[in-house]
């Protein structure tokens, strides 16, 4: 299927992760034009690059859809899709549905993990009332399973059938 690469990000640092009871940092989210995924390691130049072994959340995708759903819902038409710090800003596909799933976007293998939960540091970084509205499309977290480029533009998705 084809699908459009909007955004692509990567942060040198943290902001929230792990930031409970202390304030924000303040490391930037550095929109690319195409960044380079490492099989078992993450994307080069991001935060969770090297984080853990096996870390479920290598890499980080989020819906076109839901940016556009948030800046009306929220009356911020100038959120930028940074705001949701994943690395990956994906039009043309549902990919709650990637969860639990293999798959390969622009010839790189992902194996999806778990939705990617909001937190409390949407409140701040969207909108208050982001957290609660954002459940359950707060995007994806997968593993790379091997290396390549991704960049921004038209590229394809291939889902293989589930095997009965």
């Amino acid at each position: 299927m084809d699908v459009t690469i909007r955004h692509l990000y990567i942060s040198p640092g943290h902001n929230f992760f792990g930031r409970h009871g202390q304030p924000a940092a303040e490391n930037p989210t550095v929109e690319v034009k195409a960044i380079m995924c490492r099989a078992g390691h993450g994307v080069e130049g991001d935060r969770f690059f090297d984080y853990k072994e096996n870390y479920p959340g290598q890499i980080t995708f989020f819906s076109w859809d839901i940016v556009e759903a948030a800046r009306k819902k929220f009356a911020v038409p100038a959120l930028s899709p940074g705001a949701f710090r994943r690395n990956v800003v994906l039009a043309g596909v549902d990919i709650t549905q990637l969860i639990g799933r293999r798959f390969t976007l622009g010839g790189v293998e992902f194996e999806g993990t778990v939705e990617s939960k909001p937190c409390y540091w949407m409140e701040q970084a969207v909108a208050p009332g982001a957290e609660a509205w954002l459940r359950g499309n707060g995007g994806l977290r997968a593993r790379i399973l091997s290396d390549g480029p991704l960049a921004v533009g038209a590229t394809s998705l291939v889902v293989p059938e589930p095997v009965a």
